[in-house]
């Protein structure tokens, strides 16, 4: 481990640092830190910054109740770059966006496969959406308005069909019955306020184990 005094902050006595989500590895945002501010971040295992613009520490979630649990704290080869992964208690950005970096400048030609891989996270913001829009004819409202009876009674359903599925040993079936279970899940879970983090993190601890 570095001693801080070590750390090569700028002229103005700051350090820039990039925060990611430790259970996924998405870069969230990035602040400036000085000696203070990473002092207190230390001590009390949440993120404080400098505000440049206010010129005063913060501490992020003070307002918002968006806090970063942190767990590492990392520096690059030259010291003057902070990697500090966290826990997220929300989003990151203030406009409620999970990342500041939601924009893009350029994307990559084969922008399906990235968007299959974060295939969960878009269905379960289309989900939340569907509950908090008026949408017309929309299944998944449907759901929401029935109530958590019928959430659930869904689930159970779908749970047998996996398992019929599997038992005919038919691979496209347990495919289609599997994504079914997957869809009414994570209506379970925006029905109960329950983020795909919060899963992530629990697998992720089982896995360490």
């Amino acid at each position: 481990m570095v001693d801080i005094k070590e750390l090569k902050f700028n002229q103005q006595g700051l350090i820039p640092a990039v925060i990611q989500d430790y259970s996924n590895g998405k870069v969230l945002m990035v602040g400036y830190m000085n000696e203070k501010s990473l002092k207190l971040t230390i001590e009390t295992r949440k993120t404080w910054f400098y505000s440049r613009s206010r010129q005063k520490l913060w501490n992020k979630g003070e307002t918002s109740g968006n806090f970063q649990e942190v767990k590492t704290i990392k520096y690059d080869c030259d010291k003057d770059t902070l990697l500090i992964e966290v826990i997220p208690k929300g989003p990151a950005c203030h406009t409620g966006e999970e990342s500041c970096f939601y924009r893009s400048l350029l994307e990559d030609e084969s922008s399906d496969d990235v968007n299959r891989k974060e295939i969960l996270d878009l269905l379960y913001d289309r989900i939340r959406g569907r509950k908090e829009e008026n949408v017309q004819e929309s299944y998944t409202k449907y759901l929401f308005d029935k109530g958590i009876d019928k959430i659930l009674k869904k689930v159970g359903e779908e749970a047998s069909e996996v398992i019929i599925g599997a038992k005919n040993d038919n691979e496209e079936e347990i495919i289609y019955e599997i994504s079914d279970l997957i869809y009414h899940l994570m209506v379970l879970l925006v029905e109960k306020n329950i983020s795909l983090d919060a899963i992530r993190n629990e697998l992720y601890k089982r896995y360490k184990k």
